[in-house]
């Protein structure tokens, strides 16, 4: 390799230069480090963590991906109907059983249009994102947090709606249960919390059978009803019962009773059956590859399988007359249910499992929120209109902050509304066609804009969805204004205004410090003293190490250590203290604070050692770490307000030196301790997944028996990388892992090298030599194992 560290040895009687003895390079994890205590109840609780090159393997085939994503949807037929008798029979009476079917067609019209548009989605759109993406491609990113607002309040919706629901399907089978609504509902949301952050592969296996037992309990139901109906020539009238709504024989006239205005009522709440359509154009990326053809053909199975259970349960409604009840209990779904199946043994074991299976769909159904919800506002986050923090992924691959977003928000609301599913329709369906509308006009422009074959028929599908959807989302807020739409209409300017704010505070940041890095560094004079100054206000072991922190900074630099006199009797023990340590050249100074504001003191001395234009000063704060509630109630914050009161000064820095003092209290209760200051011993931790790389290759030695000046094969996982300025001497570096050790791979003369990157698998051969003390191949031949797997994203 032409390295000067393959030749000659040590004379005798003389200790070997470092090169004759590289060490080799460190592991990814040292052994010694503990795990947290927090991290160790995460593990148990949601499993071993995942890397990122598993990302790929979480992926959902069509089946699974239908049961996860169209759950939502699924449930709504559970509802939907009785959503519109609400509406219709106080006002129609009997006459809503006439009107109910028709109302039906007319909304599966709309659902039919709204699928052909989000066909076009997927396809135009396969990063994901949904309305979202469409708008802010096609109308910019300002326009894009209306359905952004929108869809951020209807996956909040969705959870509530959906368990809410789920639990008047639990007490519709057992009346007698005596348990709060509320707090069902709350402990259903935790449990979906819970399951969504173990992550969505096994979430899916949770939710498959759930969805595919509801369905086949329709259809047994849809079947025995057909039986009967053909036998009997008919099926008879469900008997009234106390509770339920009056209702009155039908009134004259073609809408039978009914004005316009209660029959648009009872259409737009009828719209809740198309609650979460857009969840698969949310998350086309978790599909497997094909992936836009298995989200296409996903989408028109979830259109078509709703579209029918939608139809049926109204079917059957009107014919049976099922009137609902005040309370929501029993709920349409379950009198129907009740009066097809009948009293035998074997009727009332498919009633149960048809309620039971409804229970589950309907909890379950918020999963489709559990999984857009995290993805919309890790684009939203992406576009810093949200905090960034929403866009990483958690222990399980998961987008975990947004999943506890959501869950806390689905709680408040669904404390806030006690449950009700009446209380909570007119909110839902007003932002989920909003949502509708911008993705059909969003695609009508993008059909505009990109001439094509299916030009024409893009226009059409899109511009009728965008104006369908645009009518419902009308009628909605006209009609349900006064009974909580108001609410929605409120909230989502409010929304988009706080999401605006955020873009505004990230854009002036990124405004701020978008100068040039090379030309502000080269401009900038280098400062000729520095100062090190490390604040005192006891002398301890945490002093101590912050001092020492000090002389490993100081390069040469002066060394203060000040304390202010803020209680005299204090500052005199700290000075005994200090005299008493025999520091040498390290002076204390004592300086007075006789009024006591010590963040003004502070920051008086800092700008008075940097007021002379020559001197780089850094402080340093040592900080007595506590943990937990009662560790922060111990000790106070006074460190941090220092270093954000200093750091206003020109050439002025500040760090804090913390102190963990719980490992010395721990060892200070075992039985037998004397040494508090003595080197602590740290458990063992838990093994890291994903040290191994997995493959099994023929003359390959393990890195962590490689020796100096050995010619060797090895393969590894790219640790790590060393990104170097242009400026620089050409060297580019990595660190290759393979689970026994780490080696040091280094390519003179090159800035970079393509494909090398973290995460790559690398097998490399070559002499061992060594590079900055450490064992290393200089140059070596390589090539793939597996290169890096990408996801695909916004």
């Amino acid at each position: 390799m032409g390295d000067a560290s393959l030749g000659g040895s040590a004379s005798e009687g003389r200790s070997e230069p470092e090169w004759m003895n590289p060490r080799p390079a460190s592991e990814e994890t040292s052994p010694d480090l503990p795990e947290t205590a927090g991290y160790r109840l995460k593990r148990r609780l949601l499993g071993p963590p995942l890397v990122s090159d598993q990302l790929h393997e979480e992926r959902l085939g069509k089946p699974t991906g239908l049961a996860v994503l169209s759950s939502d949807v699924m449930s709504s037929a559970a509802y939907a109907s009785e959503s519109v008798l609400r509406i219709l029979v106080p006002v129609a009476g009997l006459g809503a059983f006439a009107l109910i079917t028709p109302i039906t067609g007319l909304l599966l019209v709309v659902l039919g249009v709204v699928c052909l548009c989000y066909r076009n989605v997927v396809e135009a759109y396969p990063v994901s994102g949904g309305s979202y993406v469409v708008s802010r491609e096609n109308f910019g990113y300002a326009a894009a947090q209306i359905p952004g607002a929108a869809l951020l309040c209807s996956y909040t919706l969705t959870v509530a709606v959906s368990v809410a629901a789920g639990v008047d399907a639990v007490l519709s089978a057992f009346p007698g249960l005596k348990v709060s609504p509320t707090v069902l509902s709350v402990i259903f949301v935790l449990v979906l919390t819970f399951g969504n952050l173990r992550g969505i592969r096994e979430a899916g296996k949770v939710f498959a059978v759930p969805t595919y037992w509801f369905i086949a309990s329709m259809a047994v139901l849809i079947g025995a009803a057909v039986v009967r109906y053909l036998l009997d020539g008919g099926l008879p009238h469900i008997a009234p019962a106390a509770g339920q709504m009056h209702a009155a024989p039908a009134g004259p006239g073609l809408l039978l009773g009914a004005s316009l205005f209660i029959v648009l009522r009872g259409f737009a709440n009828g719209g809740s059956a198309m609650t979460g359509m857009e969840a698969i154009s949310n998350a086309v990326t978790v599909f497997r590859e094909p992936q836009v053809r298995n989200a296409r053909t996903t989408l028109m199975l979830m259109a078509s399988i709703i579209g029918f259970l939608f139809l049926a349960v109204s079917a059957l409604a009107a014919l049976t007359h099922a009137v609902p009840f005040h309370h929501g209990t029993p709920t349409v779904l379950s009198e129907i249910g009740s009066f097809v199946f009948g009293a035998s043994p074997l009727g009332r074991v498919a009633y149960y499992s048809l309620q039971f299976s409804t229970a589950l769909i309907l909890v379950l159904g918020a999963n489709t929120s559990f999984n857009g919800f995290p993805l919309l506002v890790s684009f939203i986050a992406r576009d810093s209109y949200l905090p960034r923090r929403l866009t990483t992924r958690g222990h399980r691959l998961v987008y975990s902050n947004g999943i506890i977003l959501l869950s806390f928000l689905s709680v408040a609301l669904l404390v806030v509304t006690r449950a009700s599913v009446a209380s909570l329709i007119p909110l839902y369906a007003t932002t989920v066609f909003t949502g509708f509308t911008m993705a059909g006009a969003g695609m009508t422009r993008f059909h505009l804009t990109h001439p094509g074959p299916d030009r024409r028929r893009g226009l059409i599908v899109n511009g009728t969805a965008a104006a369908v959807s645009a009518v419902v989302t009308l009628i909605f807020v006209v009609t349900e204004f006064t009974r909580g739409a108001w609410a929605v209409v409120v909230v989502i300017p409010l929304i988009i205004f706080g999401l605006s704010r955020t873009h505004r505070l990230y854009q002036s940041e990124r405004e701020v410090l978008a100068e040039e890095v090379a030309p502000a560094l080269a401009a900038e004079k280098m400062l000729s003293r520095q100062e090190v100054v490390v604040l005192v206000d006891r002398v301890d072991l945490a002093t101590a190490r912050a001092l020492q922190l000090a002389r490993s900074l100081a390069s040469g630099g002066q060394v203060r250590a000040v304390h202010f006199a803020v209680d005299e009797e204090r500052s005199e023990r700290v000075a005994q203290s200090w005299a008493k340590l025999g520091l040498g050249t390290v002076a204390l100074q004592v300086v007075e604070c006789p009024d006591r504001r010590l963040v003004r003191a502070v920051t008086e001395l800092a700008d008075s050692l940097a007021s002379d234009g020559e001197t780089e000063v850094l402080l340093i704060l040592p900080r007595r770490a506590g943990h937990g509630v009662v560790g922060r109630f111990l000790h106070d914050q006074t460190a941090d307000r220092l270093v954000a009161a200093v750091t206003a000064i020109p050439h002025v820095s500040a760090t804090i030196a913390p102190f963990d003092v719980r490992e010395l209290l721990e060892r200070r209760s075992r039985p037998g301790a004397v040494d508090l200051q003595a080197a602590p011993t740290r458990p063992k931790p838990e093994p890291t997944e994903g040290r191994h790389l997995g493959v099994s290759l023929p003359g390959l030695t393990p890195i962590g028996d490689l020796k100096h000046r050995q010619r060797a094969k090895v393969a590894g996982r790219v640790r790590a990388i060393s990104v170097q300025p242009w400026s620089g001497v050409p060297t580019f570096e990595c660190v290759l892992v393979d689970g026994s050790g780490a080696l040091t791979i280094a390519f003179l003369g090159r800035q970079q090298v393509a494909g090398i990157e973290p995460g790559a698998k690398l097998m490399v051969e070559g002499a061992v030599g060594s590079h900055r003390g450490q064992l290393a191949m200089l140059n070596p031949m390589w090539e793939y194992l597996e290169p890096i797997k990408r996801s695909q994203s916004g």
